[in-house]
């Protein structure tokens, strides 16, 4: 758990500024990298971190989970009032709740999603090298072999 745990954070340490990355980007393609393909490191980001916090849990519900959530999240951005229009004026805000509803996003949270999840069950087959299932065949059959 600890193997897997701290891969998360190595995860999470590339995922972060890959998606500032997409955010600040400027150059050819900029809106789109900014606004939509974003959603994809967005969704990946959240995914990592709450395997992080609940490792034990299946990495398709946490997928699910993230979906579900960040869809709301996009929903939530049709509702303005003005409490909620500061904090979205702030950089902080408008990175984790957005800024405008775009129906646009949603296919990009799926791929990110998709991906998070394959990123995930990636980690839980590597995170602990002693327990692939090479080896553990290997294991089990010296094992047989001794105890006949």
């Amino acid at each position: 758990m600890v193997h897997y745990r701290r891969k998360l954070l190595l995860s999470i340490g590339f995922i972060v500024p890959f998606g500032l990355f997409t955010k600040f980007y400027r150059g050819v393609g900029q809106a789109w990298l900014n606004d939509t393909f974003g959603g994809i490191p967005y969704e990946i980001f959240w995914i990592l971190l709450a395997a992080w916090v609940w490792p034990r849990v299946r990495p398709g519900a946490i997928a699910f989970g993230v979906f579900v959530s960040t869809c709301l999240l996009e929903f939530l951005q049709l509702w303005q009032p003005a409490w909620l229009q500061a904090i979205r004026a702030t950089l902080p805000g408008r990175l984790v709740l957005g800024n405008s509803f775009t129906w646009g996003d949603f296919p990009y949270y799926a791929i990110g999603c998709v991906l998070g999840w394959l990123w995930l069950r990636w980690l839980q087959l590597n995170a602990n090298p002693s327990s692939s299932p090479a080896k553990s065949v290997t294991k089990q059959a010296s094992q047989n072999k001794f105890s006949n």
